[in-house]
């Protein structure tokens, strides 16, 4: 991310644009940067809106309580990310990490825009349970945010359409880049031999669907695991309507994997190694599983205990500890 030129008008409006920088080994940005220009105000204070307790209906409860930077911005150690009056949802929380690179958001895609990602948890019962008429007043009346919403906005208003799209600065500019993994990429860093042997294997059994620079390719998939019947979470089909899509749950990404247990869509793993075994021995057929995990009768990936050493060896290689701590990122 990198400070360019000044813009200003007759009245006196002056804000610095901001170019996001992207890893040459990325795919391309899928957000709309012509619609929501960075700028230097404009991700300050979407950043100090992600760190927000007004946005729940208690005060206390901030996207960045679920969304813990050392823990990739994930709800570290927590099956179910945890809301207002401590009260729990169903599913995992997601990170929130290389946002400007993708096309859907939420485990089942229920949205296809970075802007509205935000409502979701906001007007969630068991999340933030408030509204975005209220989270606007709250935020009227509260110290510095009309300067703040002016300096970063040309016509300043402290609304939603401009309280959504500085959240979105933000997120767009949490590029996660820096591993030992990029660092290889770009000749810089040799992998050990176990981390090339988990690299090949990785490529073999893992990359089909954990795809690109991302490690996702952004797909829903049913990858076989046991519905929990306390939930029968249907996944995408609760968005889509269609069977086809029962339990079918977006490929998350496996940057930074190694700081973010719990595992899945509903936090049933607690470490890579259990990750590992149920493909090789523990998916469970279905009509919607993804065809890439059967292979004949046989279900799943099959992997040797050494393999599944080395291939952790190799995730382990994605932790991007600059992201982990980078001050822009982190609440001040």
């Amino acid at each position: 991310m990198a400070f360019v030129s000044c813009q200003s008008d007759d009245d006196g409006y002056t804000n610095i644009p901001v170019e996001l920088e992207v890893p040459a080994h990325f795919p391309e940005v899928t957000y709309n940067l012509a619609h929501n220009p960075l700028t230097k105000n404009g991700i300050e204070l979407g950043r100090k809106l992600f760190y927000e307790g007004a946005v729940s209906s208690t005060g206390t409860v901030s996207c960045g309580t679920c969304h813990e930077q050392k823990y990739a911005f994930t709800h570290h150690g927590h099956t179910f990310s945890h809301g207002v009056n401590d009260l729990e949802g169903t599913r995992n929380t997601p990170p929130v990490q290389n946002m400007a690179f993708l096309e859907n958001f939420a485990w089942d895609g229920a949205t296809g825009h970075l802007d509205l990602f935000p409502v979701i948890p906001i007007t969630t019962e068991v999340e933030m349970d408030e509204t975005l008429e209220n989270v606007i007043a709250k935020l009227k009346n509260k110290p510095d945010y009309k300067a703040l919403f002016a300096a970063a906005f040309e016509d300043g208003e402290v609304n939603s359409e401009n309280f959504l799209l500085a959240l979105s600065q933000f997120m767009v500019t949490m590029i996660s880049a820096d591993a030992k993994y990029d660092k290889y990429i770009n000749n810089q860093v040799q992998l050990t031999e176990i981390e090339q042997q988990g690299l090949v294997l990785f490529e073999q059994k893992c990359a089909s669907c954990h795809a690109t620079a991302l490690f996702s390719d952004g797909s829903f998939r049913n990858n076989g695991l046991q519905p929990n019947t306390k939930l029968n979470d249907l996944g995408r089909s609760v968005v889509t309507g269609f069977a086809e899509d029962n339990y079918k749950f977006k490929v998350p990404s496996l940057r930074n994997i190694a700081v973010t247990a719990p595992y899945m869509h509903d936090g049933r793993f607690g470490s890579l190694e259990a990750v590992l075994a149920f493909y090789d021995s523990g998916v469970v057929d279905s009509q919607t599983l993804d065809p890439l995990l059967r292979s004949g009768e046989r279900l799943g990936i099959a992997t040797t205990a050494e393999e599944r050493v080395a291939i952790i060896a190799f995730l382990n290689t994605l932790t991007d500890n600059t992201f982990l701590t980078d001050e822009r990122f982190s609440e001040k």
